[in-house]
């Protein structure tokens, strides 16, 4: 069970070690783009490719869904970044439901663990595999590797190697359970930090703060959904900035947090607490990404200022 492209890699493993996938479940196709045309999730387009059969139950509760998903007897299911599971669908087959999740559990649980680990400024972080039970993301943990997470490491680059790292695990988690020896630990109980759902205020950058915690942020929501700021002009026009990557110039600052210093060739930064952030890679809207010493050859912001 399954929908973004961080749940391939783990199928994919599954079926190319001869694991027998009696069925994938995946979310609704919905429309996307400009042209509203319908687009399938990865985890069907892989599933397509290699022949396996879909379920994608608008309702997880949906009595005509529950028996389709009998009818398949799988011994175990397995849940890579899908919805919250109805305990009528976790606890149907014999040897249970096993979600991986890309946190050491218990920290970080919640919806967005890679972002909140990067933007927190942790070192380290990883990827676990744990039983289902009714509340989300406490289940008894069976499986768990470690990662380090690099100073110039963002959440896209984390992603995609917890991705592969995740792949591993699922396949050495469903070996341990088909052999019978499966051992699996309840969580431990102490301080815990939460991996809530990211929304558009979330990336709303906050530079009454230091340095350090607003490049924090902008590495933990890169390349998506991206930190933001807003920018007004002399005559009160506003229009939005993604910031994709920044440096930081450690410093007493001569402006108030906040204050954007541009000199229209090659210096676009932002004042903080304890210095500057420097705007690196930005993306102004309506235009795409580029480093900013290239937009500012195009687009005057010199008299520009960030609305607070």
């Amino acid at each position: 069970m399954g929908t973004p492209d961080f749940a391939v890699e783990p199928l994919r493993r599954l079926v190319e070690a001869g694991k027998n996938i009696v069925a994938v479940v995946t979310m609704p196709d919905k429309p996307a783009g400009r042209g509203h045309k319908i687009q399938f999730s990865p985890v069907k387009e892989y599933a397509l490719s290699v022949n396996i059969p879909l379920l994608q139950p608008v309702n997880l509760k949906d009595p005509e869904f529950v028996e389709e998903l009998r009818s398949y007897q799988a011994d175990l299911q397995i849940v890579v970044a899908f919805r919250m599971l109805p305990e009528i669908v976790w606890n149907m087959p014999p040897l249970g439901t096993f979600n991986l999740h890309a946190s050491l559990l218990p920290q970080y649980r919640g919806a967005a663990p890679i972002n909140w680990a990067v933007i927190n400024g942790e070192t380290e972080t990883g990827i676990t595999t744990f039983f289902l039970q009714h509340e989300i993301d406490t289940g008894n943990i069976i499986m768990q590797e470690k990662i380090t997470i690099a100073p110039d490491d963002n959440a896209g680059i984390v992603h995609d190697r917890l991705m592969m790292l995740g792949a591993d695990l699922v396949l050495q988690t469903v070996n341990q359970i088909e052999s019978g020896n499966v051992a699996s630990i309840p969580q431990p109980d102490g301080e815990l930090k939460a991996a809530p759902k990211i929304f558009k205020d979330t990336c709303l950058i906050n530079f009454n703060t230091t340095a350090e915690s607003v490049r924090n942020l902008v590495r933990g929501l890169a390349p998506y959904p991206a930190a933001w700021i807003e920018l007004t002009d002399p005559i009160g026009n506003t229009t939005n900035m993604k910031i994709y990557e920044v440096s930081k110039e450690l410093c007493t600052p001569s402006h108030p947090a906040g204050t954007l210093i541009c000199d229209g060739k090659k210096i676009l930064k932002v004042a903080v607490q304890d210095g500057y952030i420097h705007l690196d890679q930005v993306q102004l809207a309506g235009k795409k990404r580029m480093p900013a010493a290239d937009l500012m050859r195009g687009t005057d912001l010199t008299s520009y200022s960030i609305k607070q």
